[in-house]
């Protein structure tokens, strides 16, 4: 992209999705690089901005905490539960306790205010992790780090970016990189601060079947409400398989759908609700709804040139037929990296086995 159209007035510690610079890894960390790329490419994403590693990396040196992390990193044992939680949680308090810089400050509230000034009213937003060894070809780290929903003010939204850089030392992410030989030199934290999707349905979708690594079909779990219950593993989503080429349903298979994760106005948070029987006995998605979701998720995986893992969401404050927007996209990791199997070894379609596999790569995050 042409230099004049970078968004260059947060120095570097803050970058717009649409800010016009370029979605570089190791500035952003996986999920935020992805999410500037797709805005780029034109997809659908909802408005954000994301604090930079060179936020997090001033963080800590001017903490002087980095020195005291490796040396309670170093000879820990992947199996030693009780080890990895105390160095852990003494990490994070490290983290959460110690000021961050003025100018890293300062940068936050600017594009606080500035994504604020594009809507007529306050809006939420989410928090995303988006670390520097996430969401690579060769290991997913879904997740591994945290996400926080339904934030509102300033305050709520620096709080939890401190929270985000803590869920860098997570025990579950500490032991994830000890077991997959990743190493902490180099490691840093990007944020996420995204303007947070009115979901009435929302759901995962990956770009070839999980059960058999087929690249001619796309798979889909939906449910009703925010994502994250489907992600998560909370509720048994409708699951939908489509031929990639034709966009015609090939399989589906109803979920439960028992939940939602709604927003409640008053108590300015998600509120998890009941879904009347109903709406548990029909499918969450209209057969347009379902080729709309499927195209995205080739377009997704056109633009990254391999199998993609996406996250989507119908927005309720959007119209019909508009309302389809992309919260991420992260390279499959399990089949696309190995040799196609005989026919023959394939498993067969199932809801559970499916939706066991996609649990797998989709996380939290």
């Amino acid at each position: 992209m042409e230099a004049e159209k970078t968004d260059t007035s947060f120095g570097p510690y803050v970058q717009f999705f649409d800010g016009g610079a370029e979605p570089r890894h190791e500035l952003l960390g996986g999920k935020c690089a992805s999410l500037v790329a797709l805005t780029a490419a034109g997809m659908p994403v909802p408005p954000g901005f994301a604090v930079t590693t060179a936020a997090y990396d001033a963080f800590i040196e001017e903490a002087g905490i980095r020195s005291n992390i490796e040396r309670l990193l170093e000879g820990l044992d992947a199996d030693d539960v009780a080890a990895v939680d105390k160095v852990s949680a003494q990490i994070r308090q490290e983290i959460t306790s110690r000021p961050v810089p003025e100018a890293a400050r300062q940068a936050v509230i600017a594009a606080w205010h500035k994504l604020q000034s594009r809507f007529s009213a306050p809006v939420p937003v989410a928090v995303r992790s988006s670390a520097t060894a996430e969401d690579l070809p060769e290991a997913s780290f879904a997740g591994q780090q945290d996400t926080y929903l339904w934030l509102c003010g300033l305050e709520e939204v620096t709080e939890h970016i401190r929270r985000c850089w803590a869920s860098l030392y997570t025990s579950r992410a500490i032991t994830y990189r000890l077991k997959n030989n990743i190493p902490n030199e180099g490691l840093s934290m990007a944020v996420a601060v995204q303007k947070m999707v009115n979901a009435k349905v929302a759901g995962v979708a990956i770009t070839i079947d999980p059960t058999s690594g087929d690249r001619s079909k796309i798979v889909i779990d939906a449910s009703y409400g925010v994502g994250e219950m489907v992600v998560s593993g909370q509720v048994t989503p409708d699951n939908i398989m489509v031929d990639k080429v034709m966009l015609t349903v090939v399989r589906e298979a109803l979920g439960d759908k028992h939940a939602e994760l709604v927003p409640d106005p008053q108590a300015r948070s998600l509120v998890e609700r009941e879904v009347p029987q109903e709406r548990r006995n029909v499918r969450c998605l209209s057969d347009a709804e379902v080729v709309a979701v499927a195209t995205i998720a080739k377009r997704a995986e056109k633009h990254f040139k391999a199998p993609q893992d996406i996250e989507w969401a119908l927005d309720a404050d959007l119209p019909d037929g508009e309302n389809l927007v992309l919260l991420q996209s992260r390279p499959e990791t399990v089949h696309s990296s190995k040799p196609k199997e005989p026919k023959a070894a394939a498993k067969g379609f199932g809801i559970e086995s499916i939706t066991k596999s996609l649990m797998s790569q989709v996380g939290k995050d």
